[in-house]
Parts: C-alpha cells; structure tokens; sequence
C-alpha cells in the first residue's frame, strides 16, 4: 500500500509518516498546495490512500483571514476529495473538535455557557461558532458529497514531538519553558477539551485505514478530558515541577474567536471494532518520558 500524507512536516503528519515507514509518500507544502486543484491533480497519483494533514489552524487569525481559511480547511478538502474520487483513492481527513459549539447560549450578548455532561460523539450534530470551525466542517460536507471512499478523523488538542509549525511549539512545551523561565503561568480552567498525542492518534489513524473500518467519520481523540489548567497542572505533577499556576477564566484573555466551552471527542465506533485510544495521562506520561 502506497500512502500520500499531505502535511507531512507538520506535527500529526510527521508522526503518521512515521507509523506508515515505507509505505508513506511525504508531500510538504512546497510539493502540493491543496487550494489549487492542478496542484493536486498533478501530485496525488499512483498511491491507495491520500492523508490531508493541511490546514489553516490559527483560530484567531481565521476571524481576520476568512478567505484563506476556507480556502484552505473548504476547497483544499473538496480539491483532494475530487481527484480520490475519480483516481479511486481512499481519502483521509483530518478535522477538529471545533466543529462542535460546547453548548454555547445561542442568546445575542449572552456571556452564559452551558457545560455539556457527555463527550461528543460522531452521531453529534456539528454546530460551529468561529470561522475556523466554519471552514472545516465546510470541508467535511464537501468530502461527504463528492467522495465515496472516505474516512474524516475528528482531533482535538494535539500535541507532538514536532510541534505544531505554524504555532512555534505544542501547549506542553510552552508550559515546560514557561516554568524553566520562572514565569507565573496563568491557564484557563473554563474550557474542557480532550489532550491527544499526535502518536497515539497516528498509530489509530493507520489501524483504520488497514483494518479497512467502514467509511465516515471517526473521533480519534485520547480518552477523557481536562481544563486547559487541569492539563498544565499533570504536566508539572509528572515532572514534579512546582510551578506557578494560576487558573483564568477565558474572557480574560480577550481572543478574537469564540471558543466551544465543552468540545470533548469520545469515539463510539472505533469501541464498536475494538480499537480503543488510552486515556489522556497516560498517554501525556509516554511523550514527557520519551
């Protein structure tokens, strides 16, 4: 099997390089640009299965950029799932746990959050409330009508050896030189997410593609979840680190996007074929002593 990761040096791309080995074929930003269908046509050829790893993550500045957001999370998905389809290729994508709104109040001017009590499953009902969860649903919508052979892989909160390019490192690493410098470290303890190592959720990402799980989206997530500040506080508890942690509220920091109060993934189909994620500490305990 041949395996075209598109976003290969990104930090989930590099890992799903790794775990693919030889059957991989790296495709980096200067080797295909999704939003050009030309680019892609030319590119993805003579391989089973396209992995897009692309995309415009920076939430804030999706507010700013709509047009290069959706031109990359929209129309780069539909441009991939466009030559799939016709060159009979499996296409998988990755999304976010930003397609969902964390139960926000639908009220104009309500500052009110209502805490959703489960995690999301892939039978939820996307509702995004910012322009970067706008432009990767849009994407996915556009892979499930003009693919057939598809898996979409919801993640959340990923963090990795490589660091995400675009962000200059991962949450964890930001946390560890934020104590190395003796900074006080205020983190948020209002937003509930699902932490994911990008290794666990590479390793899960070629165990769908080569069990052949049936086609549709999956939520390839670490199980559990955590605040922000319950995540930076295991992070300093596993190397025993007394750090000065302060928990805010995210009104305080004054971000552009809104942000899902509760965006959680739990996967009940990957439990259905019994392919199971490790919860998130254990997994966070694995890349701080690796």
């Amino acid at each position: 099997m041949k395996v075209a990761i598109i976003g290969s040096t990104g930090q989930l791309g590099s890992d799903i390089l790794e775990v693919f080995g030889e059957e991989a074929i790296p495709l980096s930003h200067d080797e295909i640009e999704v939003k050009d269908i030309n680019s892609c046509r030319r590119v993805l050829k003579d391989v089973d299965t396209v992995i897009n790893c692309a995309a415009y993550i920076n939430v804030d500045q999706s507010e700013d950029h709509p047009d290069e957001a959706f031109m990359v999370n929209a129309i780069g998905a539909r441009n991939v799932a466009l030559i799939c389809n016709a060159r009979k290729m499996k296409y998988a994508h990755i999304s976010t746990d930003f397609v969902f709104d964390g139960n926000v109040s639908s009220l104009r001017g309500s500052s009110q959050f209502n805490r959703k009590k489960k995690s999301y499953h892939e039978d939820d009902e996307p509702n995004p409330i910012n322009t970067y969860g706008l432009s990767k649903y849009a994407g996915e919508i556009f892979i499930r009508n003009y693919c057939t052979e598809f898996y979409i892989i919801r993640s959340a909160s990923l963090y990795g050896k490589k660091g995400a390019r675009r962000k200059g490192g991962n949450f964890v690493e930001w946390m560890i030189e934020k104590s190395n410098n003796n900074e006080i470290i205020k983190v948020v303890d209002d937003v509930i997410m699902s932490p994911t190592y990008t290794k666990d959720a590479a390793e899960m990402i070629k165990d769908i593609i080569e069990t052949k799980l049936p086609y549709g989206i999956y939520h390839v997530a670490n199980r559990g979840y955590s605040s922000w500040f319950e995540f930076a506080k295991e992070i300093f508890k596993i190397l025993e680190i007394n750090a000065k942690l302060f928990p805010i509220k995210l009104s305080e920091l004054n971000r552009k996007a809104r942000r899902p109060k509760f965006s959680a993934l739990e996967s009940k189909k990957l439990n259905k074929f019994g392919l199971k994620m490790r919860r998130w500490e254990d997994a966070l305990k694995d890349y701080l002593n690796g």
